[in-house]
């Protein structure tokens, strides 16, 4: 028998750690399957520049944080069991809650925050 998936769970965790980022960014979606955030406009990308998000999809929760691909040096020295989550540059995949990741995920969110900041690619508070 297969194992339930409980992907609103996963949500929840993974939109709790995009939450807090939330008085900064722009929020764009905040429905039950998808919560994103935007940074402020970019004189050098000519828009709003795309934060991060958690969403469900068919087979996984996905959470996607721009920062690193932005900065690719934010992703030096994530752990090997983070890595193995990660599709592409800036999309990590779960199928069940991982407190490890997520408090890692966590930390490499605020490093990207604090980027952002640096960017000047957030509101001011």
């Amino acid at each position: 028998m297969a194992k339930e998936r409980n992907f609103p769970a996963v949500f929840a965790e993974l939109k709790s750690i995009l939450q807090r980022y939330a008085p900064h960014l722009k929020v764009t979606d905040d429905g039950a399957e998808g919560y994103t955030l935007y940074g402020a406009f970019s004189p050098k990308y000519k828009q709003e520049v795309y934060f991060g998000g958690a969403q469900i999809k068919k087979n996984y929760v996905s959470f996607y944080l721009m920062p690193v691909y932005m900065y690719p040096e934010l992703s030096n020295g994530i752990s090997e069991r983070l890595s193995k989550r990660r599709q592409g540059k800036s999309c990590f995949n779960f199928t069940a809650i991982d407190a490890d990741s997520f408090k890692e995920l966590a930390s490499l969110t605020e490093k990207g925050f604090e980027r952002f900041k640096q960017e000047n690619l957030v509101k001011e508070s």
